[in-house]
């Protein structure tokens, strides 16, 4: 039997050449309330406790739109580690993004959607809540 990945939150990011009209959707139309600011490049708003939605505009060049799942760990590494040893092929090893401030990598999966693990490195990320 395989184990659980530490997973602690879950973030799933959506692409846009228009970040302010993306957002004010978000916030004005659906109600979701900004977790983090990152550069004016990505929003990421709260759905729910430890589930997020993240709009950006840091595709270069502009992509059609697409999707990215993102499985939020404090151990990237050891994540990493055991994901490849399971098969999984990645783009490169982890690395930190001195632009978005996390610690991350990629694979694609399922039809080539792209996943990512990252950590995030800023203190203004939202600490993950447990059940009580």
């Amino acid at each position: 039997m395989t184990s659980q990945p530490p997973i602690t939150q879950q973030v799933t990011f959506i692409y846009t050449r228009d970040l302010a009209t993306a957002s004010a959707f978000l916030r004005d139309k659906v109600g979701l309330q900004l977790a983090l600011n990152q550069n004016d490049l990505c929003h990421i708003y709260t759905v729910a406790p430890n589930a997020f939605l993240g709009v950006c505009v840091n595709r270069e060049p502009p992509a059609e739109p697409g999707v990215t799942y993102s499985f939020v760990t404090p151990d990237v590494d050891s994540m990493y580690e055991t994901l490849k040893a399971r098969g999984v092929e990645f783009e490169a090893p982890p690395t930190l993004s001195e632009r978005f401030n996390v610690y991350s990598c990629f694979f694609r999966g399922i039809e080539s959607y792209r996943f990512e693990i990252q950590a995030f490195r800023n203190a203004d990320w939202p600490a993950p809540l447990t059940a009580s």
